[in-house]
């Protein structure tokens, strides 16, 4: 029943016109006086902002703010992987033989989350990490490895919740939302990382425009909370031992590391 209900709630709001009129409040000058409120409600730390509060026009001007230099450290080890936000890890786990990963009880099928069937064979008995980002984290999107992108593209057009809720109730929210999906080859094989867009808006917008990526470099950003799935390779990835699930954590922190 509550399963029903939340899904019948997220389809009567969820529309293009709907939408529409979020993005377009957020961008507007109109949102201005929401941003001190919407910093103290959220507990945003003004510290690390690259630009004083006051100077943001707009609401996605703040949801999109950049950080000062160094405010992350990056992970000097090279056989770390990074984390490539600043957000939750509400799941990881192990890309089954029938590619499927299973996320908050829910099976999710990974063709259906990446669109191609013969891309994903070297992914089963690799492993998965679901990292959630609220309206409260910085939106800037960075790369976890070092490497050179193979393929980036698109799928999916609406987007709904990728909170809690959304993971446990939604429609396959991370296999249906807008995502941008980008395969990424390193040294030791390939990681695909899939930016799932947030309900309502669905803003990838991809700053990093080259081939070659280093890890830490900002490579997009979202508009708002969202989420990011990091597919690995099998026996390229083993999850960091001191990590446990769910946890905060920041861009530059090691969330993992090379098996090779």
């Amino acid at each position: 029943m509550k399963k029903w209900i939340y899904r019948f709630l997220i389809e009567l709001t969820n529309h293009q016109f709907s939408s529409k009129c979020i993005k377009k409040f957020a961008q507007s000058k109109i949102s201005r006086p929401f941003i001190s409120s919407y910093a103290k409600v959220y507990k945003i730390n003004q510290h690390e902002m690259l630009q004083d509060l006051h100077t943001y026009s707009t609401l996605h001007e703040l949801f999109t703010r950049k950080l000062k230099p160094n405010a992350r450290k990056i992970s000097v080890d090279h056989k770390a992987i990074i984390s490539p936000v600043d957000g939750v890890i509400e799941d990881a786990g192990k890309i089954t033989a029938d590619k499927h990963i299973k996320v908050k009880g829910k099976i999710y099928s990974l063709q259906e989350m990446i669109g191609e069937e013969k891309k994903i064979d070297k992914y089963i008995g690799g492993q998965f990490i679901i990292l959630y980002l609220s309206p409260k984290h910085y939106h800037r999107i960075h790369s976890p490895v070092t490497g050179k992108v193979a393929r980036q593209y698109t799928l999916g057009e609406k987007s709904y919740p990728v909170n809690q809720f959304g993971l446990k109730y939604g429609k396959s929210p991370l296999a249906k939302n807008y995502r941008v999906i980008t395969e990424l080859i390193h040294d030791k094989g390939s990681v695909l990382i899939v930016k799932v867009g947030a309900m309502f808006i669905n803003s990838i917008v991809c700053t990093h425009l080259t081939e070659q990526w280093k890890k830490g470099d900002e490579i997009a950003y979202f508009s708002f909370g969202s989420t990011v799935v990091l597919l690995f390779e099998k026996g390229t990835f083993y999850l960091d031992k001191n990590i446990q699930i769910p946890t905060d954590i920041k861009v530059g922190e090691a969330i993992g590391y090379f098996d090779k």
